[in-house]
């Protein structure tokens, strides 16, 4: 008998082994584990099963794992179930292609099960808070940040600090998504630590993006903050890396960095919220 507290995976894999081992695993781990080898008996099982989450190999037997996606983003049964593509593709070109369809994860093999495990609890949390905060730092993104974005359109003395992490892709690519999540919440705390020692613990702070923070914050404060934090992160950067890299990646032109835009006010000078969040990731650019 099913376990109505037990979230539902669904696996779309040709590889027969890959797709048992898998089974087994998450089974392990306490999910209800249901798996088909062709892309239209996903699309199909997907609509029947209603999954959690879908795990969707790219290279299947009749349609691909892009036709496969494409077919449930469009479904409204279907259309806000997490997917992470499971694939051996790992040209940059082949990753965007399946994030602009909607995939929400991105794994190449040979992969690390393990951190398959992770990027599946990750977004079924995510799933389960409803966007309102980010699994991987808990902090606030969507509609939180939206809100308070708004609250200071029209404010006196409120500032934006806009934090970007530069060539985050190629740090995962590198090093994988355990890793790259470590240091999405090292940086956090670092900000949450900057701002606690000068500014004030109220400030808020969320996603823009999943790499990109957003700080509000009072405007006497701004200069202070900027200066403290950008100091912190340029002389944190290199940590991050395994002491046998860390040499080579300096030289480098995709080695992690960090860009901040000062923002001394948002009042007056923009229309609406979307405009405003628009120019401030434009600004990353």
């Amino acid at each position: 008998m099913t376990d109505n507290n037990k979230s539902k995976i669904l696996i779309i894999e040709d590889d027969l082994d890959v797709a048992e081992m898998l089974n087994a695993y998450f089974r392990v781990q306490g999910y209800d584990v249901f798996t088909v080898n062709w892309g239209e008996d996903g699309v199909r099982s997907c609509q029947t099963v209603h999954p959690d989450l879908v795990i969707l190999d790219i290279r299947l037997p009749d349609i691909d794992g892009y036709e496969v996606a494409r077919r449930l983003r469009s479904d409204r049964r279907t259309a806000e179930v997490p997917i992470i593509f499971l694939t051996e593709k790992r040209d940059r070109a082949d990753r965007l292609q399946g994030l602009e369809i909607g995939a929400d994860d991105y794994i190449t093999k040979p992969f690390d099960v393990q951190e398959l495990r992770l990027r599946v609890r990750n977004a079924l949390k995510r799933m389960a808070q409803g966007s309102l905060t980010n699994p991987v730092t808990g902090l606030p993104e969507g509609p939180l940040v939206d809100e308070h974005l708004t609250e200071i359109l029209d404010k006196d003395g409120a500032a934006v600090v806009f934090v970007s992490i530069e060539n985050m892709d190629s740090f995962r690519e590198a090093y994988g998504f355990v890793a790259s999540d470590d240091v999405l919440r090292a940086i956090s705390l670092m900000i949450v630590n900057t701002i606690r020692e000068v500014s004030r613990p109220e400030d808020f702070l969320g996603h823009l993006s999943g790499t990109d923070f957003v700080i509000v914050l009072p405007s006497a404060n701004l200069a202070a903050l900027s200066e403290k934090l950008r100091s912190r992160l340029e002389q944190s950067m290199e940590y991050f890396y395994p002491i046998k890299d860390r040499e080579q990646m300096v030289k480098r032109n995709n080695r992690l960095g960090a860009k901040l835009t000062e923002v001394p006010s948002l009042k007056g000078r923009f229309a609406s919220l979307e405009q405003a969040k628009s120019e401030l990731v434009s600004l990353k650019k």
